[in-house]
């Protein structure tokens, strides 16, 4: 059988849109575990981000700490999890939340330092709390980058994420962690075929996030 084979098969078959092991029970879960490891990295990373963005100190710092990131095996931290801290969400969440600080963090930053200083001087002169500087009008530029960053995220998320079910967890991982078990590779190509359109949904969603949040002028000076 060749891929779209197993994948026909996969999506034909009834018993696969049902029950515990159903696409929408797993669907489910693979969702609620990307939004709650974005959800944490989102609050440590972009306040942090904005912060030494809007003061500009703390650039060499956030570049080691993403290297430090982007350098950790989400796999073996997982694994080190699980055996520090025993079964959980914990285990899991650990090394998705690691994974996506990086790219809200650095890009955050980037975002905020990338803002035309005329317009912040001049707010500035007259008279803004700092405050009132960086949210209106520091971040409203910056926000398309900002945004970009926290796309990078999720995606590396919901990529990553298949690795709940090497811990007894569920998600779109549980299909392909079993089909690799059962040597069912229909269960497996399916399972991939899950998270790559999860991951196109991802880019889709933040598509029209950008097009709601960002002003048409913000959106054409970063195009250009």
């Amino acid at each position: 059988m060749n891929i779209l084979n197993y994948i026909d098969a996969f999506f034909s078959d009834s018993a696969h849109w049902q029950g515990y092991d159903g696409i929408p029970t797993r669907v489910a879960e693979h969702i609620g575990y990307t939004l709650m490891a974005l959800g944490i990295a989102a609050a440590i990373g972009l306040p942090v981000g904005l912060l030494t963005g809007h003061t500009g100190r703390g650039g060499n710092t956030l570049a080691l700490i993403a290297t430090a990131g982007r350098a950790l095996p989400s796999f073996g931290l997982m694994v080190l999890m699980f055996v520090l801290l025993g079964l959980g969400m914990a285990p899991v969440m650990i090394p998705l939340v690691v994974l996506a600080i990086p790219p809200i963090l650095v890009t955050t930053y980037e975002a905020m330092r990338s803002v035309d200083p005329a317009p912040v001087d001049a707010a500035r002169g007259m008279g803004m709390a700092e405050p009132e500087v960086l949210f209106r009008v520091e971040l409203p530029v910056a926000l398309p980058l900002i945004l970009s960053g926290l796309r990078s995220a999720a995606i590396q998320i919901v990529s990553t994420a298949t690795i709940a079910a090497y811990v007894s967890f569920g998600g779109l991982g549980r299909y392909i962690v079993d089909g690799l078990y059962q040597r069912d590779y229909e269960k497996v190509v399916g399972g991939a075929t899950l998270v790559a359109a999860m991951a196109l949904a991802t880019l889709a969603l933040f598509w029209a996030v950008t097009r709601l949040t960002v002003s048409r002028g913000v959106r054409r000076a970063h195009v250009g």
